[in-house]
């Protein structure tokens, strides 16, 4: 019988649980002045992702570009994710929000493509990905006042991402999103862990 995509992932993130309890990368509490505002944020498990994780984050993503070469895609707008990017450039309790947004990005973009052509080798990392976002989420700041927005590189970049998603093709930001994933999981996810240590 064939499982669902709901079940596969509670199966995936009940072992990725367990190797991380039994491996002892289990949360931690986020040393004060790291993530201000930002109750029940645990990300210290996730400075490095598994051998096994990252095997399947390069599997999908050789598939995601031999899947890329057989269309013609283009995109009108900026590069989504310029290569002078960097989360220092944010302050702290800037980047989980930037990082946030990026995530949500690649998991509706990787979704999509999950539900048409690749979902078997898609599972796993949407899987790990949704778990990640799970516990981001806590670690975003709610804005002190209703009247008051994001400033600076953070507007800039939230913006850029909200035009993208307005007015690029599904094969254009599938193709920001794969040629983004490593660094989304080795660069920015490991300076959002460390905190103030990422400099």
């Amino acid at each position: 019988m064939k499982l669902g995509m709901a079940t596969r992932c509670t199966l995936v993130l009940m072992l990725l649980t367990t190797v991380l309890t039994s491996t002892g990368a289990v949360p931690v509490p986020t040393p004060p002045g790291t993530l201000p505002g930002a109750r029940g944020c645990h990300m210290a498990q996730f400075k490095s992702l598994s051998p096994q994780e990252l095997k399947a984050f390069e599997k999908a993503k050789v598939a995601l570009e031999e899947s890329l070469q057989l269309k013609t895609w283009s995109c009108s707008y900026r590069p989504l994710f310029p290569r002078t990017r960097d989360l220092r450039q944010l302050q702290v309790w800037e980047r989980p929000v930037a990082l946030e947004a990026e995530l949500a990005l690649t998991l509706k973009v990787l979704g999509t493509v999950a539900n048409s052509t690749l979902g078997d080798i898609l599972d796993q990392p949407l899987c790990t990905l949704h778990y990640i976002h799970s516990k981001l989420q806590a670690c975003v700041p709610a804005q002190p006042t209703a009247g008051s927005g994001p400033q600076g590189h953070l507007r800039h970049w939230l913006h850029r991402i909200h035009q993208a998603e307005q007015k690029e093709s599904q094969d254009c930001l599938e193709a920001s999103v794969t040629f983004n994933l490593f660094r989304l999981l080795t660069l920015d996810l490991k300076c959002v862990t460390i905190g103030d240590l990422c400099v």
